[in-house]
């Protein structure tokens, strides 16, 4: 807003809009929720994030790479080899990754969410506005439509 009009925005501005978008898109979310329940395969990472605290510290030794990925692959062989014997599973997991990257990189910065509320507020407009750049729309007119009460809704495949 100051490279736009010369006037900043303060925190407390920007976590109202932030909640009232999020609390616009409860519908949408709902719709979201139902539509990846009827999908054959959904992308998902099993990252978490923290709120209302800090980064626990790990106090374990660590192991090298390779025995971690062993184990894992010992642990979850049947997940891991899926895409062998059905088509509809993606080798890899790179779109899940890519929605997560941005979240642990604000992670990052700032360590963990205020709230429980501040989270499911970014979480929910995180994965509208991902959804609508999957589906070629723009983010601007998509968070200008949550504003106005008029939602852009996606499209839902009935697959």
């Amino acid at each position: 807003m100051q490279d736009l009009f010369g006037h900043s925005m303060s925190s407390g501005t920007l976590s109202t809009l932030l909640l009232r978008c999020a609390t616009n898109l409860e519908p949408v979310d709902f719709l979201l929720q139902e539509a990846l329940c009827t999908q054959d395969v959904i992308h998902q990472d099993e990252t978490g994030c923290h709120a209302n605290k800090t980064v626990p510290k790990v106090r374990r030794p660590k192991q090298h790479v390779a025995l971690n990925l062993l184990d894992r692959l010992c642990q979850q062989e049947e997940a891991v080899l899926a895409f062998l014997s059905d088509f509809a599973v993606p080798f890899d997991n790179s779109q899940a990754e890519r929605d997560v990257r941005m979240i642990k990189v604000q992670q990052k910065v700032s360590g963990c969410f205020r709230s429980i509320a501040g989270a499911h507020a970014f979480f929910r407009v995180r994965s509208y506005l991902s959804t609508m750049r999957k589906q070629g729309q723009s983010l601007f007119a998509a968070l200008e439509s949550t504003f106005h009460g008029e939602l852009l809704l996606p499209l839902f495949s009935s697959t």
